[in-house]
């Protein structure tokens, strides 16, 4: 059934002390409230606080939850108690099915055993009997493709083959449950495109939590978001690029106007100019914006060209605008200058955005002065999409 919940997390809390000797202490007497059937203390005591506090969720066959969230969060907390690691302090959780869970997909390698002796013994692991094993052991060496190397020893692997081979092995189970953190951290594009098309294999037939700090593969792959700080559950719905806005608010992202360049020119100021207002550090969705440019230019060089690049909040290249291209020659005289650009309609989705902006010799040549993620603006708006932009397009609809 599609619509089976196979997880359901009720109201759940996990706390945890700072302090080692009082944490010890503690546990002494939860044991004990726990053994003499005593009031268990759901109250935060001296130094204690709370991972996770109060989350619930219910997910279903075919969903997949993102659970993301500054370091911190209880993001991991909340998987180790899914994965039954630890015990919740307050709440319910119920999972039905088999559970499977590909954390940390290097660790746990013998470094003196070869490739092929660690698949067995990664596979007894999760639950894989040999004979098991022994029938998709090709498989497992085909999908790493790690054949040249499966019969060295791991400790001569690099991280991306132990990913690869941890990967691969964990590729072969069947969950109804799957849990997911980090795993595709390292690797390869090649690789990581292989192991999406596996996890969504898997996604078809089960219930997926998948925490990552990369909001593409975020975006790319969940139907449901939770975003969590200080072990508080902040946002959570099926609006998942909103929970991903919501996500970036708690960083401040790296430094602006850091500047490269020979030296030749300085900008001054840039301005953004939308409906007539300047000044402006935020849009609407489909508004005009202008970017006005005050910059000094050695005389020497006499047809510069400009070039702006928007920025996502990954500082991502997500468009460009440059003068060569648009063969435009900006005549310099060596004076204080104004150069103005109407980049027209905007149709970038609501987020955060910021410009880079360099200019060079006559056609892309060298380079004269560059500020990288040089300004910082939004783009307002109600709607919210899984791309950086929205494209119109001519609909048409025939009977």
């Amino acid at each position: 059934m599609t619509d089976e919940v196979l997880v359901k997390v009720d109201h759940v809390s996990k706390k945890f002390c700072r302090d080692l000797k009082r944490s010890l202490w503690y546990g002494v007497q939860d044991i004990m409230s726990e053994v003499t059937a005593r009031k268990y203390e759901h109250t935060l005591r001296q130094d204690e606080f709370w991972s996770v506090n109060d989350v619930s969720f219910e997910l279903r066959r075919g969903e997949c939850l993102g659970l993301i969230g500054p370091n911190g969060a209880g993001k991991s907390t909340l998987l180790k108690i899914l994965n039954g690691l630890i015990k919740p302090d307050k709440g319910r959780i119920e999972l039905r099915g088999k559970i499977g869970a590909l954390i940390e997909l290097s660790a746990g390698f013998n470094p003196i055993l070869t490739g092929r002796e660690n698949i067995y013994s990664r596979g007894a692991v999760l639950g894989f009997t040999r004979s098991e094993i022994d029938k998709k052991l090709d498989a497992i060496i085909d999908f790493s493709e790690l054949e040249e190397f499966i019969d060295t020893p791991v400790v001569n692997y690099s991280s991306g083959m132990k990913v690869r081979l941890g990967f691969a092995v964990a590729a072969q189970m069947e969950p109804d449950v799957l849990l997911l953190d980090e795993v595709l951290a390292v690797g390869d594009v090649g690789f990581r495109a292989k192991c999406f098309n596996s996890i969504y294999k898997m996604m078809k037939n089960a219930a997926v939590i998948l925490v990552s700090h990369s909001m593409p593969q975020i975006n790319r792959v969940c139907s449901d978001i939770l975003v969590m700080n200080h072990g508080n559950p902040v946002f959570q719905g099926k609006d998942v690029p909103r929970g991903i806005d919501k996500f970036y608010s708690y960083f401040q992202g790296e430094e602006e106007g850091i500047v490269t360049g020979n030296g030749q020119a300085i900008i001054h100021e840039i301005e953004l100019e939308s409906n007539g207002v300047k000044g402006i550090d935020e849009i609407n969705y489909l508004d005009e914006l202008i970017v006005h440019i005050h910059a000094t230019i050695d005389p020497d060089i006499r047809f510069p060209s400009v070039g702006i690049t928007i920025l996502g909040e990954e500082l991502q290249n997500i468009a460009q605008c440059n003068s060569h291209y648009q063969n435009l020659e900006i005549a310099n005289s060596g004076e204080k200058m104004q150069i103005s650009i109407n980049l027209g309609s905007i149709n970038l989705n609501p987020g955060n955005y910021s410009i880079s902006l360099g200019i060079q010799t006559e056609g892309i040549g060298e380079v004269l002065v560059k500020y990288y993620n040089y300004k910082k603006f939004r783009v307002a708006g109600d709607f919210f999409g899984y791309a950086f932009v929205q494209i119109s397009g001519n609909w048409k609809i025939q009977k």
